[in-house]
């Protein structure tokens, strides 16, 4: 029995170290794929490359935007009081300093007439005085003529020189008084025009917001007038474009409104700098006198080729 334990103990030891032999086995080849020969160089797709922008095709640039006038505002009164007559209205064409509406202006009238009696109440109290200098003068004249005789005392002759030199101080204060009542009446001039409600430049009244006897105050609207000509446009470019375009060059503006009409606008002014914030600059361009049916207020493309010094 122990003969047979010791034969077995043998046989687990050798089995064991059979096992445990740490040399390498060749790797099965049978479904591996056959290795690339060392020399075979090995092909890498090129890299994209970013086009060059001058290989970019030129395409024209639109810029949209409403048609503008120079001249366009609100027609405010410029004090209180009752509208009693309106001599425009919509649709109407005024011109520069034309009257387009009257304000109640009664009050204002007697006030200015009563300024221009006292004004003229003044200049004759200096016409007045002015007589009474003279004789004044006069007999100071005649008392210096008397002291040299040694008909009359030095006092005398001190009190009509100084009753002289008050008159002559009178004239300049009443002169004075005038000047304060030539202002007043200065004031109630303009006050009186406030009353008449002008036209500041001729134009299309395009809106009416007042009624005949209706009370206004100072500042509310009264009109809307715009000027008919000449037509502008105003928008901004990028930095890209400056200094390519120049006072006078020329471009093509059309409207979606108008599909058969084409005109031409020319730079009127160039912003002389870019601005920071937005990398742009300001352009203003101006359609030429025949401008068809384009209008104020309408919205219109202008066409800028990518190279603008060929535009047309």
């Amino acid at each position: 029995m122990r003969d047979l334990f010791v034969v077995v103990t043998f046989a687990a030891y050798a089995l064991t170290n059979g096992c445990g032999d740490d040399r390498q086995v060749a790797p099965s080849t049978t479904n591996a794929a056959a290795p690339a020969p060392a020399s075979a160089p090995v092909t890498v797709p090129p890299a994209a490359t970013p086009p060059n922008p001058a290989d970019i095709p030129s395409s024209s640039l639109v810029v949209t935007g409403p048609i503008i006038v120079e001249h366009q505002l609100d027609v405010t009164a410029q004090r209180d009081g009752v509208v009693t007559k309106l001599l425009s209205d919509v649709s109407s064409r005024v011109k520069a300093g034309a009257l387009m509406a009257q304000l109640d202006d009664r009050q204002i009238v007697a006030n200015l007439e009563a300024a221009r009696s006292k004004t003229r109440a003044i200049d004759a109290e200096i016409r007045d005085l002015k007589a009474e200098a003279e004789v004044i003068q006069a007999d100071y004249g005649r008392a210096q003529r008397r002291w040299d005789l040694g008909l009359i005392s030095e006092e005398e002759l001190q009190h009509a020189k100084y009753k002289a030199e008050s008159e002559q101080w009178e004239i300049k204060r009443v002169v004075e008084q005038r000047g304060i009542a030539v202002q007043e009446e200065r004031s109630l001039e303009l006050e009186l025009e406030k009353t008449r409600v002008t036209a500041p430049f001729s134009g299309l009244v395009a809106r009416r917001y007042v009624r005949e006897g209706q009370n206004v105050a100072k500042g509310d609207r009264l009109f809307w007038i715009t000027a008919e000509s000449p037509l502008l446009m105003r928008f901004t470019l990028p930095e890209k474009y400056f200094g390519r375009l120049h006072h006078g060059q020329k471009f093509e503006v059309t409207s979606a409104d108008l599909p058969g009409e084409k005109h031409t606008a020319s730079v009127r002014e160039v912003s002389p700098v870019i601005d920071p914030a937005s990398g742009t600059f300001e352009v203003l361009v101006e359609l030429a006198a025949d401008h068809g049916k384009f209008r104020p207020g309408m919205n219109a493309a202008l066409h800028i080729a990518s190279s603008p010094g060929n535009a047309p």
